[in-house]
């Protein structure tokens, strides 16, 4: 057994977080919501799915962006996951000020109107079942109630502070 190399400094609360999950590949969603002033979104990439029976899927929401507002009354979101060629999609919901929903962005009021996004491989319309507190965040419990699959392509992840596309693996390579 070998020991473990440190290779970079060792932290404690914060920093340590944020530098170990530099190093965690996520995948990209965009969370949208119907607002009281108008559609609401943005990026996420800490969707996970939480069960199959009932279909349940989770996200964190930082209770002081500018989309919590929206979405601390919502009944009902959207999950929009993202493909590779979506990075400017990603970038759009993550700057903050700026009108998400303008051109060139495709999207249409969907079932509940939650605002979908048009072209994404995979749009799940959710009822909002628990929003539960987790520090500056709240983390999103919500039942998958309808939505659609398409071949969208590979994924697009976040790892480093960057978007990247998935290593198209050969043959070769183990799983």
């Amino acid at each position: 057994m070998s020991a473990s190399v440190t290779t970079g400094p060792v932290g404690t609360g914060p920093a340590l977080l944020r530098a170990a999950f530099r190093r965690h590949a996520a995948g990209v969603a965009v969370i949208t919501v119907d607002g009281e002033h108008g559609p609401a979104g943005f990026t996420a990439t800490s969707v996970a799915s939480v069960s199959a029976e009932p279909p349940m899927v989770s996200f964190g929401a930082g209770t002081m962006s500018s989309s919590w507002p929206a979405l601390a009354g919502a009944r009902w979101v959207g999950v929009h996951l993202l493909a590779e060629q979506h990075r400017e999609l990603a970038v759009r919901f993550s700057r903050s000020g700026a009108d998400r929903f303008a051109a060139p962005t495709r999207w249409y009021s969907g079932p509940h109107g939650v605002p979908m996004l048009e072209g994404v491989p995979a749009s799940l319309v959710c009822r909002v079942i628990a929003r539960v507190p987790a520090g500056s965040h709240r983390v999103v419990l919500a039942e998958v109630v309808e939505g659609h699959t398409s071949r969208g392509g590979r994924p697009l992840l976040y790892h480093g502070g960057r978007y990247a596309g998935l290593r198209q693996e050969s043959a070769e390579d183990p799983p």
